[in-house]
């Protein structure tokens, strides 16, 4: 005996829907409730069609979540005195769902197309909805935004149903942790992350692990934006070459623009200073070069987006995009304090605005289970010190920067200081001043303040000023270690 649909079933007319599937998947979990398992990872009482179909599974939900039988008789109890359950026949309509199933081996089907059923109908709405938005204009509301609102609704429904991981098994987290110890071991690098292209950085830190948010902070010019570079470049052409390591990357630059940040790289890899490169000085001998730099360039797995003054919620959108299209696999930002926090959120200070943003920066880390490398400035109050040397507490509007951040990093070069004490030519103190800067001439300090899964301390780099180019320090003895 089927049972029969209930009232208001014609009103799904023309829209995606299956009650029969509906009535056939309640019919089985009241027979055997074992099979509600099947089914609890993915389906939610919004998917069905009808409302009292998802009210009944609500309802069995709580029953089977407390240990109890949930079935015609208890379920009628519970919805003793509700006019919804009256609505479509009574406790008969109960005792009708579960006399109808002919077999209970496809239930998880049943689900899934319940499911599939929901997004299909979400699906409807939305471009309803979006037409709607496109046919009103308002001065508050511009298309580009309507556009990003729209995205994430649609990635939001994307992942309608997908089972998150939720509580495992130690043995299962053990294998995993395992796994990645192995891989690790097997490359030469040693590297269980995505290669910085910096041997004693990966040595230290194993790479940039998925799902952390890694802090580059520095006061200006002392090479933020040039060692961020250089690890997203040194990730790209490691993924290109299948070194091991590498990934494809995506670089939101708030400051620079694409054609900057692209000279940049042309004139580290071709040795040509970037001024040259704009003015269109290449020597003869220097373009073979110069052409197979540029050829290499092109192949790599490397995204820029130079869009300025963007909200936290459309680089979320634009990452999750690039995710989906590029399987994007480090995203780097710079930088933090250039980013706008979500438009729709009151918020009353410039500290609380930069908790916001890192917040959802860890967020989005998690979420795309990617590595986000975000570049920070530091507070003036460096300046007013005698030793420059960066401390987390000179993160600017810190916040919950140093909080949600799984590595803090800072960069520090003293040549930079150094060359602005110059004593005049003439003087004795000029000798001393030329060997101070002798000793720290294209040096750079980089620091790690912070880490959550290693040890903290001092790594030694290499600096290239004119070619903006960082690299691996060769002396013995390169690593002055603290901590």
């Amino acid at each position: 005996m089927a049972a029969e649909s209930p009232e208001g079933a014609s009103s799904f007319q023309g829209v995606p829907h299956n009650l029969e599937a509906e009535q056939a998947l309640l019919g089985a979990l009241l027979l055997n409730n074992k099979t509600y398992e099947s089914v609890a990872e993915f389906l939610r009482p919004e998917h069905f069609s009808h409302d009292i179909h998802g009210k009944i599974y609500t309802a069995m939900e709580t029953l089977i979540g407390r240990g109890e039988v949930a079935d015609p008789i208890t379920l009628k109890a519970y919805f003793e005195g509700s006019e919804e359950l009256v609505s479509v026949g009574g406790a008969g309509y109960l005792v009708d769902l579960a006399a109808s199933v002919i077999t209970l081996g496809p239930v998880e089907d049943y689900g899934r197309l319940i499911r599939d059923l929901y997004v299909r109908r979400q699906i409807i709405a939305l471009g309803e909805e979006a037409v709607g938005h496109a046919r009103t204009f308002t001065p508050e509301e511009t298309a580009f935004q309507q556009v990003e609102v729209l995205e994430t609704k649609l990635f939001e429904l994307a992942s309608t149903g997908v089972v998150q991981q939720g509580v495992i098994p130690f043995e299962k987290a053990l294998i995993s942790a395992i796994d990645m110890a192995e891989k690790a071991y097997k490359r030469d690098s040693h590297v269980s992350g995505i290669t910085t292209g910096l041997v004693d950085v990966d040595r230290w830190t194993g790479g940039l692990h998925p799902s952390d948010l890694v802090i580059l902070a520095g006061r200006p010019s002392m090479g933020k934006t040039a060692l961020a570079m250089n690890i997203g470049y040194n990730s790209a052409l490691a993924a290109l070459k299948k070194t091991g390591g590498g990934g494809s990357v995506i670089f939101f630059s708030l400051e620079m623009s694409a054609e900057q940040l692209a000279t940049r790289l042309l004139a580290q890899e071709s040795g040509i200073p970037s001024d040259r490169i704009r003015r269109g000085e290449i020597k003869k001998e220097n373009f073979a070069t110069f052409v197979e730099v540029s050829r290499t360039l092109t192949r790599l797995p490397f995204l820029i987006d130079d869009t300025a003054a963007l909200t936290v919620s459309a680089l979320r959108t634009r990452a999750r995009r690039a995710k989906r299209k590029y399987g994007v696999d480090l995203i780097i930002i710079d930088y933090l304090q250039l980013l706008s926090p979500p438009m729709n959120k009151r918020i009353d200070s410039r500290v609380q605005e930069i908790s916001e943003i890192t917040r959802a920066l860890k967020a989005l880390a998690k979420d795309l289970n990617v590595p986000i490398l975000a570049l920070s400035q530091l507070s003036r109050a460096v300046e007013q010190r005698d030793d420059k040397r960066p401390q987390l507490s000179d993160l600017r509007e810190s916040g919950s920067i140093e909080q949600d951040a799984d590595i803090v990093m800072f960069i520090y070069r003293e040549e930079y200081y150094e060359a602005r004490k110059e004593p005049s030519p003439q003087s004795d103190k000029h000798i001393e001043w030329q060997k101070r800067m002798a000793a720290v001439y294209n040096l750079a300090d980089l620091i790690i303040a912070k880490q959550r899964h290693g040890p903290v301390g001092t790594l030694r780099l290499l600096y290239d000023c004119k070619m903006t180019k960082f690299s691996n320090y060769q002396e013995m003895g390169r690593i002055a270690a603290h901590g």
